[in-house]
């Protein structure tokens, strides 16, 4: 069976803290967040954009949280007033997930990486 699998990545910078939490990540501060989402599916799918079947789902499907937070994205947001969930990387990887999830065709299986630091990330799928 065919099997294809899309690749992007892509940044964005938002302020947030952690409410609760015993140190510096409980104070406001920033991050230049780096996402990486894998889309794989068996089969094509249109677009929004495209009316044939002949992409497992569009790029800008996606990278919709790349956008400026005055357009529905995560750019520039103070994350703690825009994400219903803690504002650690575990939850924001799990908001993308379940977020782009709506945006894209069913049978789609994803994986989200956000890199918090250059060093620190996770990964979130089901």
């Amino acid at each position: 069976m065919p099997r294809w699998k899309l690749f992007t990545e892509f940044k964005f910078d938002s302020a947030h803290f952690i409410e609760g939490y015993d140190g510096k990540c409980g104070r406001m501060h920033g991050h230049s967040y780096k996402v990486r989402i894998s889309a794989e599916s068996e089969k094509l799918n249109p677009s929004a954009y495209l009316k044939t079947p002949d992409m497992v789902c569009d790029f800008k499907e996606l990278k919709w949280a790349a956008s400026d937070s005055e357009k529905g994205g995560l750019d520039h947001a103070f994350l703690n007033e825009v994400l219903p969930v803690v504002t650690t990387a575990e939850r924001i990887a799990e908001y993308l997930y379940h977020e782009t999830m709506k945006r894209i065709p069913d049978g789609i299986k994803l994986v989200v990486t956000v890199w918090e630091t250059d060093t620190c990330w996770v990964e979130y799928t089901e």
